[in-house]
Order: C-alpha cells, then sequence, then structure tokens
C-alpha cells in the first residue's frame, strides 16, 4: 500500500490564526489563515484549494489511463476544478465541484471521449473519496 502523507499547524484563534500546510514530499509548503479560507486573500492556500488541486490532478490521469487503454493516447489533458464552499448555520460545507477538463485524443470522436471522462469522473479515487459533496459537475471538451 502506497501511503502519502501531508501535514498542518495552526497557530491561535480561528479568525486571527495562521498556519502552514505542506507534505512530507516537499513539493507542497505553504501559509493557509481564516483570510485565504473565507474572505479571498490569495497569499495563501486553503483546504479548498488542494482538493481541487488533487481532484483535478488524479481525475487528469485517470482519464490519461482510460484513453492509454481504448488505444488512443492523449496528446494533453487540462482540468481544473473550482470547490465551492458554502457557509451554513451548521458551518462550512462544500456543495459542489466542477471538473473543467480539455483533451487533445488523435482519432477519438466526442462520444467516446464523453464515455471516458465519466468513467473518470466516477472512479478516479479522489472523486470516489468525496462521495460525501452533493454535486460534482463534469464538462469535458475534446480539442481537435
Amino acid at each position: 500500500m502506497i501511503k502519502s502523507k501531508a501535514n498542518a499547524i495552526w497557530h491561535g484563534g480561528l479568525k486571527d490564526g495562521k498556519g502552514n500546510i505542506s507534505s512530507k514530499s516537499g513539493a507542497l509548503n505553504g501559509p493557509y489563515s481564516f483570510k485565504t479560507r473565507f474572505e479571498g486573500d490569495d497569499t495563501g492556500t486553503n483546504p479548498e484549494e488542494l482538493i481541487g488541486a488533487a481532484h483535478a490532478g488524479c481525475f487528469s490521469m485517470f482519464l490519461s489511463s482510460l484513453l492509454e487503454k481504448a488505444g488512443k493516447p492523449a496528446t494533453r489533458i487540462m482540468t481544473d476544478a473550482t470547490v465551492h464552499l458554502d457557509v451554513t448555520d451548521n458551518g462550512p460545507v462544500i456543495k459542489l465541484i466542477e471538473l473543467n477538463t480539455e483533451g487533445e485524443v488523435e482519432g477519438m470522436d466526442e462520444a467516446e471521449f464523453q464515455q471516458h471522462a465519466q468513467e473518470a469522473k466516477e472512479k478516479c479515487p479522489i472523486s470516489a473519496a468525496l462521495k460525501a459533496v452533493p454535486e460534482i459537475k463534469l464538462t469535458a471538451t475534446l480539442k481537435r
């Protein structure tokens, strides 16, 4: 079993505190705060941004694998993820994740590309881990 590790440290209270998120590999190391999470401050990251990055990366790799297995490897797959955080009376809740992917695949028709994109959305490990999110929308575009 492959294990991936990351950690977060937080100093202070919720609104005036600050923290740092890092990964064992060192690829990720950055600040986060209440302002970066809830007020749009872009001087750091936030957990939802990291979920979006993980989801976009996982989806792209999974789609690439499906296309390769179909005998039509992608030249390029670009995916962005938008994670919608809603602040409710019960606290913050992720209500929607939008995946927008664009693939360049020689010799593939639109219907086949859409089928593989939907399968990747359903089966990539991060999608599976996020089943509690009420809605994950996918927009897939085949570029020629």
